[in-house]
């Protein structure tokens, strides 16, 4: 594929179009020197791949009109077995139409193809998972066919000539499906049943991105670096509860319509300007919300309370308009702006000439980054049950999440956006586990000598969550377990791969290294059709399922834990980002830069149908949690005040040191927390599981779940569990 050209609106007059839902900030137009580092950027992505050559993206386009051959030729077939007559038969029509990546242009090396199938009215659902499946398989290109007819939203998924295409299907209300329709017509919704308007929702949300840009090259430039320094940084994940491809799109849109005539490089720093002070959770728009009378359910915070609680709300700009960041949790939100407001300082840098592109694109070492964590073990027996054993607990995992982010003695909890394959174990038998890990940050207690901090609530309704969800859908099976570990940061090195463990010396923590391999082991297999926490109790569990869901944390559990030897000094803390008034005189930009007022006026600016979330009587919304404040209980410390930033692994506050209530060991001084350099050591020890906690310091287990306690204990906790005491 030919690389994206950046000088498309070079000399351009300024758009007569106006775009958003708010004037532009800049008008400029871009200078030499912006094209010159749009080129260094074009070099710089170059080495990771995120680019396709011409070949491939030829051979893409002849699988997909194959595959659109197919389809016309199979929706003339079923006409003729419905007796129709001839002379709408020629005219009948049927069409394939893709959205995602591949339809945004920013597809990568590999990548899999989104396609719709659009077929007449007269044409079933049922005759697509039936008549339509069999005629592919009888194609010699196609390979890995199968069906996932009951999922949210319905899809066939095959490997056409070593492509992989995931098929959706939707009948429309027409009699004939003609070469030109433009599926953004809302009039195409009426008298559809919910998944064929489920499965229009991806092309129009994708050709409404497309038609809401001041200039398409720019944007893809843009996107494809955004994209490829979200991956790079762990937080490229909805499943996970940070941002997937259509909300990272969203943003390069509206950063955009913000910049109309501005190049990839300046559109690059101002997306980190313009998000970095974003007033969350004003949600972002791209256009007006309409109200096309289909009575559909929409976005819409004045009408529906729960959307009053979702906390970085980025909204879809097709009816019906829908939040595509609803399973973003307080921590998750905190990361990804963090991270922003390091992606600003990087590229201040680089507008200076201070820095190259490749500094924003090295990946920083989550597993230096914080001194706790919880490992998160999935494992099942065979090859077929862990694949779906993995696609239900990863779906889950934002439960666990949101759940930590509730406990009182926890500010954030971040799990990082791949898997790794779990230790072997020490037996013989076989056995495939998947392995996540989630950093914890302690917030800093005052005036107790000994706290207990009790995570097994947290952890049990997470697993119990899990456990009824697969028995309810009959995917369980007894040897599939769920286990849960409490790891220090130099205990990881015993679970992981070195080359992911090993320290670096950059000051700001960044990796060093050039382009490094994504894991595989990252697994999303399947759309996550349960958008509610609660999940039917089983009438009965199998006894097997009791022994096996405790939460194992025993030290055995992952292996003997041998002493490792010392990790080495801890990263400098990253220096925070100058502020953007001091850029304005010293920075080549081709932009008028506007004040921070500007910026913060485009963050602030509410839509006149979707105003900003206020002040509303308490509700819980399932996979949303918002951070509960603590819970004021006789003889239990008074937590310390909030930070200016509450959630944040880097936020500062001077405070007394907490020392380790346990034998003195001489390397205590080299697991020093990379949170800054006044961040409070906490250590911990875990408890034994028969101590008992004093009453008046346990953890009500009524504000950690966001699931009710399943009745008559289904899958009980045994003696493991997850307690740990802080001293100061």
């Amino acid at each position: 594929m030919p690389f994206p050209t950046t000088n498309q609106s070079q000399g351009a007059q300024p758009p007569a179009k106006h775009y958003g839902i708010t004037s532009p900030i800049s008008l400029a137009l871009p200078k030499e020197a912006d094209l010159a580092l749009t080129q260094k950027l074009t070099e710089a992505l170059k080495p990771f791949g995120v680019f396709e050559e011409e070949l491939e993206l030829q051979r893409r386009i002849l699988v997909l009109g194959k595959l659109n051959s197919l389809v016309k030729e199979w929706i003339r077939e079923i006409s003729e077995s419905k007796n129709l007559p001839s002379s709408l038969i020629d005219t009948v029509g049927g069409k394939i139409f893709t959205f995602g990546s591949y339809r945004l242009g920013v597809h990568t090396k590999g990548a899999d193809i989104d396609a719709l199938c659009v077929a007449p009215r007269h044409v079933e659902r049922t005759d697509f998972f039936s008549s339509f499946y069999e005629k592919l398989k009888e194609q010699e290109e196609v390979k890995d066919l199968r069906a996932v007819e009951e999922a949210f939203v319905p899809v066939i998924k095959l490997c056409f000539d070593g492509i992989e295409i995931d098929i959706l299907f939707a009948r429309l209300a027409l009699q004939t499906i003609p070469e030109n329709l433009d599926l953004r017509d809302d009039s195409l919704l009426k008298n559809l049943d919910i998944r064929c308007i489920r499965s229009l929702n991806g092309c129009r949300v994708t050709d409404e991105i497309l038609h809401l840009v001041p200039n398409i090259e720019n944007f893809r430039l843009t996107l494809r670096a955004i994209k490829l320094w979200a991956k790079r940084h762990n937080i490229y994940s909805n499943i996970l509860g940070f941002l997937g491809g259509v909300s990272w799109a969203m943003l390069v849109a509206r950063t955009c319509q913000l910049y109309p005539n501005a190049v990839a490089a300046t559109l690059v720093h101002k997306f980190f300007l313009v998000f970095s002070k974003w007033e969350w959770p004003n949600p972002v728009l791209l256009k007006q919300p309409e109200d096309c009378n289909l009575n559909l359910p929409v976005w819409d915070p004045r009408v529906t309370p729960s959307d009053r609680y979702h906390l970085m709300p980025i909204i879809t700009p097709a009816y019906p308009q829908q939040n595509s960041t609803y399973n973003v949790s307080a921590s998750t939100r905190a990361v990804m702006v963090d991270e922003f407001k390091q992606g600003l300082a990087i590229t201040d840098e680089i507008m200076q000439n201070k820095a190259e592109w490749s500094k924003l694109f090295e990946a920083p070492n989550f597993f230096q980054k914080y001194k706790h964590y919880i490992v998160l073990l999935a494992s099942a027996p065979t090859e077929k049950q862990h694949l779906e054993w993995v696609g239900l607990v990863e779906s889950k995992i934002r439960i666990l999440v949101g759940n930590l982010e509730k406990n009182e003695f926890i500010m954030l909890a971040h799990v990082n956006a791949h898997s790794f394959p779990g230790p072997k174990e020490g037996n013989d038998k076989e056995e495939f586990s998947t392995m996540w890990v989630i950093g914890i940050v302690f917030k800093k207690m005052e005036g107790s000598e000994n706290l207990n901090v009790d995570l097994t609530v947290d952890i049990q309704s997470f697993t119990d969550t899990v456990y009824r969800q697969a028995i309810s859908s009959k995917m369980f099976e007894q040897e599939m377990k769920i286990t849960a570990k409490h790891v220090k940061r130099r205990q990881l090195q015993q679970l992981l791969p070195s080359n992911v463990i090993q320290s670096r010396p950059s000051r700001r923590k960044l990796s060093t290294e050039g382009p490094r391999l994504i894991n595989d082991s990252s697994l999303d297999l399947s759309v996550d059709s349960d958008n509610s926490l609660s999940v039917p109790s089983p009438p009965t569990v199998p006894a097997a399922a009791n022994k096996i869901s405790s939460v194992a944390v025993s030290a055995g559990l992952f292996g003997p834990s041998p002493s490792p030897p010392p990790m080495g000094p801890p990263a400098a803390k990253k220096p925070s980002s100058p502020p953007p008034a001091e850029d304005k005189e010293r920075r080549p930009s081709a932009e008028e830069t506007p004040s921070p007022q500007q910026v913060a006026a485009v963050a602030r600016t509410p839509s006149s149908s979707s105003p900003p979330p206020s002040p509303a009587p308490p509700l819980k919304r399932p996979g949303s949690p918002s951070p509960a404040p603590p819970v004021k209980r006789p003889g239990s410390p008074s937590p310390a005040p909030p930070l200016k930033r509450p959630g944040s692994p880097l936020a500062e506050e001077p405070s007394k040191k907490l020392k380790v209530e346990e034998e003195a060991r001489p390397e205590l001084e080299e697991e020093m927390a990379s949170q800054g350099d006044e961040a409070v050591e906490t250590d911990v020890k875990e408890l034994d599981p028969e101590q008992q906690v004093p009453s008046n310091q346990r953890v009500p287990t009524t504000d950690l779940s966001d699931v009710p306690l399943p009745p008559a204990n289904p899958i009980p906790v045994l003696k493991n569990s997850i307690k740990l005491r802080l001293s100061r």
